[in-house]
């Protein structure tokens, strides 16, 4: 064994009640993994990580006193943001790139990388909002940091920022009505991606257990050096302070998934 670490907790005070998650911030493969069968150019590429996560993630902790929780594995090893029975689990092919080393996949291999490396980040997760709600004496406010290529199959994307959400509108108001009053940002409510899905992340998280949360996707180039992401960090700090002031951010509210209602009904 190498002694790889799946996941890094950023220490912070638990007492503000506020969690922030970081999926997909590094592009890192355990030394026993190679390269998986691919080129190094693929580990530069959004299919490998969330290109200025990382960054954002440990500067808006560190301004904001808050812990915060970062995958340590890339997602071509094994996607922390799916769940375990997702057919996107352990990709087989990212983009127009075959993952050699994950196809075929034997069941015995696929359990070891839920082992070592997905499961340990989400027991991660949990203890950290665990501990944050003990200490806090509230329910906390989870915020999970990615980001989105600006271009996706020749098309450019126009937004600057995307709020993800399901069915918990609590975080999805607050965040897109402050994210919008700046005239130069332009913001999508579930752009590029859609919010609800079953088993990732925010479903096993906060979902399931009633905690107020949004997903927040900012597109790459803005926040693909320094200077991108100190100007990110700057703007999200007040506005991730003004919504984490809100009493109902840290309220126990059961709203279920939007697609819950879209399950057929049982045969009766």
């Amino acid at each position: 064994m190498s002694g790889f670490q799946p996941f890094e907790i950023i220490p912070g005070d638990p007492s503000h009640g506020l969690v922030i998650l970081a999926d997909h911030a590094m592009n890192r493969v355990p030394p026993e993994y190679g390269d998986l069968g691919l080129p190094p150019e693929a580990f530069s590429r959004h299919i490998a990580y969330d290109i200025g996560v990382e960054g954002v993630t440990r500067d808006l902790s560190a301004r904001l006193g808050v812990p915060a929780v970062l995958a340590c594995f890339s997602r071509l090893l094994i996607d922390p943001n799916r769940g375990e029975d997702d057919p996107t689990l352990i990709m087989k092919l990212s983009d127009g790139m075959v993952i050699p080393a994950n196809h075929p996949l034997a069941a015995k291999e696929r359990e070891r990388r839920l082992n070592l490396y997905h499961r340990p980040y989400h027991d991660a997760v949990s203890s950290v909002i665990s501990d944050t709600a003990r200490t806090s004496g509230k329910a906390p406010l989870i915020i999970s940091m990615h980001s989105f290529t600006p271009v996706w199959k020749g098309t450019p994307r126009p937004w600057h920022a995307g709020v993800l959400w399901d069915a918990d509108p609590r975080a999805l108001r607050v965040l897109m009505e402050l994210l919008s009053a700046d005239p130069a940002l332009v913001v999508g409510e579930n752009e590029p991606y859609e919010g609800a899905l079953i088993g990732d992340t925010m479903h096993q998280h906060c979902t399931t257990r009633g905690l107020a949360h949004a997903l927040i996707e900012i597109r790459q180039d803005l926040i693909s050096d320094q200077a991108g992401i100190d100007a990110w960090v700057e703007r999200l700090a007040p506005i991730l302070t003004s919504t984490n002031n809100r009493p109902e951010m840290h309220e126990i509210r059961h709203h279920g998934s939007s697609l819950d209602r879209m399950q057929p009904a049982p045969v009766r």
